[in-house]
C-alpha cells in the first residue's frame, strides 16, 4: 500500500491468533493458577493482542471498547467498512 498502512485482512487475522492463544491459556490457567509457564506465555500473547488491537483502531477504527478514543466530533469508525465487509488489503 502507498500509506503505510498494515493490509486489513492481515492484521485482523493476526488479531483472532493472539486472541485465541489468550483465550486458550486463559482456561488452562483456570485448573492451574501456579503455572509460570502459562502465565509468562498468557503475558506475553496479551502484550501482543493489546497491541495489535491499537495498531488496527490507529488505521481502520476500534474493534473493542477500550481501543475506542474519546468522541470529539463523532464516531468516525461508523464510516468504514465492518471488519467482515472487506476481504481484501
Amino acid at each position: 500500500m502507498t500509506d503505510n498502512r498494515p493490509c486489513r485482512k492481515d492484521l485482523l487475522d493476526w488479531i483472532n491468533v493472539v486472541s485465541f492463544a489468550v483465550d486458550d491459556v486463559k482456561l488452562f490457567l483456570d485448573t492451574h493458577p501456579c503455572n509460570k509457564e502459562a502465565m509468562e506465555f498468557f503475558d506475553e500473547f496479551k502484550k501482543q493482542r493489546v497491541q495489535a488491537l491499537k495498531e488496527y483502531a490507529k488505521y481502520y477504527g476500534p474493534l473493542t471498547l477500550d481501543t475506542a478514543s474519546t468522541c470529539t466530533e463523532r464516531w468516525n469508525w461508523i464510516n468504514e467498512p465492518w471488519p467482515w465487509q472487506e476481504g481484501g488489503c
